[in-house]
């Protein structure tokens, strides 16, 4: 009889997961997805004409494997796309299409734009006064020379990398805002896991080099990822990228199914044999058996979902891992007040940036996009701004509960604030929740392999992507992780180690390789 695999979850490491199955084995993979949509946190929002990305994601991998799988469902583009102001016109003849985007980040911070990650050019300098330069340069220097011996917090991760001016000036405001907690309360798995190689040593070598030779590859395999100058995009958004997966793996004889959310896990024998359903249009539960079961729900949820006497150790564990949700405001705007100071060539000379970093203390949100720099595919009207306006919060809180009129108020009130914008020049909004956006280091994350520990013994229950395992892992590093156990099926390794290595050890880093 035919094999089947049941994938929980349509995100990235779950279709990743379907498609390897269908092109390397003989297994038939079935997913069944909780939501109405494709794609997860990488699905994209459209509202009247406008599209949104949630979270914005870069298609930008180290791995030769992940860029080479994007590239094979999408090709790169090979003609200027309409917002290149040499070309004019826009001559692309398909939707499906990896546009090249020229990347910049910047930090919004003392109503001034810095570069992202912070780079000693003149900018910079002038920006922050000889004053707060003199403190930043002393600072460092004693971190360098009189380091923590033991590293206990992100705090101490950020000062011995830093300084401890250079730390407050640019890091502990921004990531308290985002996690919710002191940076005091957050673990170094973070750093190590999001900043890895990034230091001020490594951004002086990088403008060093840069003036030098200038690395035009896609792959930019010499580069820290934090400093990376391109990536690829999809002309409408990552979610058109994953719902055409999508299609995809039906075509090739895969099922998804939509609104179907998995409330249980069976066991018999010690391995898990079906999955119970219930039906989020009409309420119904179902059973579903297979033979190997993916898991890219959150792993609070699986554990909770598992129909056998759960360890109560494991259990606790589960009930106190914490995650971190957001909103995102699409807000489309008539102007902004700010205009593009740099040398990089804008569409009605918009400022050029993919992302702000808002640091400032004063407004509670987090980070602003630029879709119109995204792809210029992602607005309906190329005359008018659309940007995406990030808070940072708790499922359940007040900035979550609070009505749509009153956030988006909310977005507009602290955008005039910053001087970005007058308050006429807000043509529209929506208001789009993103739960468990962010799987959290903190809670009883420092006990984690105990869970890992425990659900291992099932041979054939493989967790995979972000919050399959509780890592804040990147869009490739998930996909690697659905990769990585089909490989293990197909090959009949038992262990799953080499899972939970992936975006921990050398070969999967973001780093130039040795």
């Amino acid at each position: 009889m035919e094999k089947k695999a049941i994938i929980i979850g349509a995100g990235p490491a779950g279709l990743t997961a379907a498609l390897e199955f269908l092109e390397n084995t003989d297994i038939k993979p079935v997913i069944y997805e909780m939501t109405a949509d494709i794609g997860g946190i990488a699905k994209t929002v459209s509202y009247e004409g406008n599209r949104i990305d949630i979270g914005s994601h870069r298609f930008f991998s180290k791995s030769d494997k992940i860029m080479e799988w994007w590239r094979a469902v999408y090709p790169t583009q090979i003609a200027p796309s309409r917002d290149d102001l040499m070309a004019g016109v826009d001559p692309e003849k398909s939707d499906k299409v990896f546009l090249v985007r020229k990347r910049l980040s910047r930090i919004f911070y003392l109503r001034k734009f810095f570069d992202y990650p912070i780079t000693l050019s003149m900018n910079t300098f002038l920006n922050l006064g000889l004053k707060r330069l003199i403190k930043i340069g002393a600072s460092y220097i004693g971190s360098r020379l009189f380091p923590i011996k033991k590293e206990r917090s992100l705090e101490d991760f950020f000062i011995n990398r830093f300084g401890r001016e250079l730390y407050l000036t640019f890091f502990k405001a921004y990531t308290e805002k985002v996690w919710g907690v002191p940076c005091t309360s957050i673990p170094t798995d973070w750093g190590a896991q999001r900043i890895k190689g990034l230091s001020v040593s490594g951004a002086f070598l990088h403008a060093i080099k840069k003036i030098f030779a200038k690395d035009s590859s896609l792959a930019q395999k010499g580069t820290e990822t934090s400093l990376i100058e391109q990536f690829m995009y999809p002309k409408l958004g990552p979610g058109q990228f994953w719902e055409d997966v999508a299609k995809i793996i039906k075509r090739k004889g895969g099922e998804i199914h939509l609104n179907q959310k998995v409330i249980g896990l069976g066991l018999e024998s010690g391995d898990i044999r079906y999955v119970k359903i219930k039906d989020q249009n009409n309420g119904q539960a179902k059973i579903k058996q297979a033979d190997y079961f993916l898991s890219t729900m959150p792993v609070k949820d699986l554990v909770s979902a598992l129909e056998t006497d759960v360890p109560r150790a494991v259990k606790e564990v589960a009930e106190g891992l914490r995650y971190r949700d957001f909103m995102t405001v699409g807000m489309l705007l008539h102007k902004l007040k700010f205009k593009n100071n740099t040398k990089i060539k804008t569409r009605n000379n918009i400022i050029p940036d993919h992302w702000l970093y808002i640091q400032e203390s004063d407004v509670r949100m987090g980070r602003a996009q630029m879709f119109n720099n995204w792809s210029p595919y992602m607005i309906k009207d190329q005359n008018k701004i659309w940007m995406g306006l990030e808070y940072f919060c708790n499922e359940g809180d007040a900035l979550w509960n609070m009505p749509d009129e009153e956030i988006k108020a909310l977005a507009q009130k602290e955008l005039v604030k910053m001087g970005f914008i007058d308050a006429g020049d807000v043509l529209d909004g929506v208001v789009v929740r993103m739960a468990k956006a962010y799987p959290a280091y903190f809670g009883t994350y420092g006990r984690l392999h105990e869970i890992k520990e425990y659900v291992s013994g099932f041979k054939n229950l493989f967790l995979i992507g972000r919050n399959g395992m509780h890592r804040y892992n990147n869009m490739d590093h998930s996909m690697m992780t659905a990769i990585v156990a089909v490989e293990n099926i197909r090959t009949g390794v038992v262990s799953k180690d080499n899972i939970w290595s992936v975006n921990t050890e050398r070969q999967y880093h973001e780093e130039k390789n040795a």
